[in-house]
């Protein structure tokens, strides 16, 4: 063999070589508390899996453990994402109460009427305030709410005093604080166990919205639920989070592709998306024969004035800890008008 031809050979070889370290597969373990089969992760994070999946033409795979198939509890699963034990994790903020101060804006009694709307407001107001505080021990890929939270009880609920002596599980800090102001003895609680709690009387009833209602079957453990018109009793916020370290590792094409599968746009689609999915919970409760209760707009407007001193006392505590609770509500209130518009 040549001198020459050994030499075209060797710069072929480390051409292959290169070429296969740099098209070599990663795969991230994606960790969330809901079953598979459960509206989020079957028409959202699925969704955005797949289409990473997709578009890195194969070099990322993503693993999928619902329903804490990688150990641990729900509230545990945003130090996961930070410490590595998945790579990207979905949870509901509120498991660590206290934990994302700012983002409890969006969480406060009658501010959101619509999730798209309010999800484009939460990016938004997160890329302005809270990713180098709230967010800056790991890389949010989404952030939105759910519809409109129902209140599902084992007797009718009308009027703010049905609520005196009535366990409800509520699934944050502001909304056990409202509905302990309004009457109920708040029990907080990640959503898995309601269906436990409800069968074996720990609680009375549960707020959540209605596309989580067929996965829990919460529709053959209650008789009553009560919905609000216009904007709702309250909402609540998912963080979608990658580690960091993890974000950082991957070529730069990679990190591409996750950057345009996230963020703004990932966050309206899966606000959308879950409020497009309360339609089912509710025909299943109707099914069931239940009782829907929607509320007139006077009387939603007792509940409004009754939950108005948890807006309050949130905004006095959020301005007294020096993160501008005012602000903050009023830009929350203004971005989610300016996305309201038109819908």
């Amino acid at each position: 063999m040549t001198i020459t031809r050994r030499i075209l050979l060797g710069a072929l070889a480390a051409g292959c070589l290169s070429t296969t370290a740099f098209a070599q597969e990663v795969t991230l373990r994606l960790h969330q508390f809901l079953p598979a089969q459960a509206n989020v992760p079957a028409h959202i994070l699925d969704v955005w899996a797949d289409k990473v999946e997709a578009d890195s033409a194969g070099r990322i795979k993503i693993d999928r453990f619902p329903a804490m198939q990688l150990g641990g509890t729900p509230p545990q699963l945003i130090d996961q994402a930070i410490d590595g034990v998945a790579d990207i994790v979905w949870t509901v903020a509120g498991y660590t109460p206290g934990r994302f101060p700012q983002l409890e804006v969006f969480e406060l009694p009658f501010i959101s009427a619509d999730a798209e709307a309010t999800s484009r407001a939460f990016w938004e107001l997160a890329e302005a305030r809270m990713m180098d505080t709230d967010f800056a021990d790991f890389k949010p890929l989404g952030l939105w709410v759910h519809g409109p939270g129902v209140i599902h009880t084992n007797r009718p609920i009308t009027d703010v005093a049905d609520l005196r002596g009535l366990k409800l599980r509520a699934p944050s800090r502001t909304t056990t604080t409202m509905f302990t102001q309004l009457g109920a003895t708040s029990v907080g609680m990640p959503v898995p166990a309601v269906p436990e709690s409800l069968s074996r009387g720990v609680i009375d009833g549960a707020v959540i919205p209605w596309e989580v209602v067929p996965a829990l079957k919460v529709q053959e453990l209650v008789t009553y639920h009560t919905e609000f018109p216009g904007d709702a009793i309250y909402t609540l916020a998912f963080i979608f989070a990658m580690n960091q370290d993890s974000y950082d590792a991957l070529p730069a094409d990679l990190q591409a592709v996750i950057d345009a599968n996230s963020g703004l746009e990932f966050s309206a689609f899966a606000g959308r998306t879950q409020q497009n999915d309360d339609a089912p919970g509710r025909a299943l409760a109707q099914e069931q024969g239940n009782t829907i209760i929607t509320l007139t707009d006077t009387q939603a407007a007792a509940w409004r004035a009754a939950s108005q001193p948890t807006i309050d006392a949130w905004i006095a505590e959020a301005d007294a800890a020096g993160i501008d609770g005012t602000g903050l509500y009023e830009a929350a209130t203004a971005l989610i008008a300016k996305h309201s518009m038109g819908n």
